[in-house]
């Protein structure tokens, strides 16, 4: 846990990203923790019934708010669900119109862009297109001073990190370090997003915690 001039420090960070996403036409929250962090979530999900999906996230995993979201009512599009090609094509389909996606991001900048390195890509191409909304939620260890200190980050530790939890023979996972690898690589789609097109479509929710990788 934080000690209370880290949470001031993280507080005032966050703040001054805020302003900066709002500039890029996205939206921007502050929590001191992941479960105010959910009940941000559930807040701007409303009472109206959504679907809901969620990209692959250490953040997300290790909290209950997938739990939440069903008992709140939602229907949670569960991607672990599909058994065959068939079921992942309709799973898909399903996704890319939902009215919620909901992921973390590998980093973002103290200049609001949000910056994710994907290997098949889903991810990213939801966050890009798709979902009428994207609720991003991020630990403030993900915060960078720019996009190359983002791109670094990712590499060299959201990656392999990554390369370990999914069992991956690539370097990174044998030495913490990025070697721009090819065979068996996690980081095919490198995403910089420095503008949402549609306004407020993407909410970054930034908690004052260490979240994920």
């Amino acid at each position: 846990m934080a000690d209370s001039n880290k949470k001031k420090f993280y507080r005032n960070q966050a703040q001054s990203i805020i302003g900066k996403l709002k500039l890029r036409k996205m939206e921007g929250f502050y929590a001191d923790t992941m479960d105010e962090a959910a009940e941000k979530v559930l807040e701007l999900l409303g009472s109206e019934s959504k679907t809901v999906c969620y990209g692959g996230s250490m953040t997300l995993d290790n909290s209950d708010i997938k739990k939440r979201i069903k008992e709140k009512g939602h229907e949670l599009i569960v991607r672990e669900d599909a058994k065959t090609d068939e079921e992942m094509r309709q799973l898909k389909s399903r996704m890319i119109n939902s009215d919620v996606f909901l992921m973390s991001t590998n980093a973002i900048t103290l200049d609001g862009e949000l910056i994710n390195i994907d290997g098949r890509g889903n991810r990213v191409s939801y966050l890009i297109y798709g979902p009428d909304r994207v609720f991003v939620i991020a630990g403030m260890n993900k915060v960078v001073k720019d996009v190359n200190e983002g791109i670094d980050r990712t590499r060299n530790v959201a990656s392999p990190a990554n390369t370990v939890r999914l069992g991956c023979d690539t370097p990174c996972a044998k030495t913490g370090r990025c070697a721009d690898c090819l065979d068996h690589t996690i980081c095919c789609q490198i995403v910089v997003t420095r503008c949402s097109m549609v306004p407020q479509r993407i909410t970054v929710i930034l908690v004052g915690e260490e979240l994920g990788y």
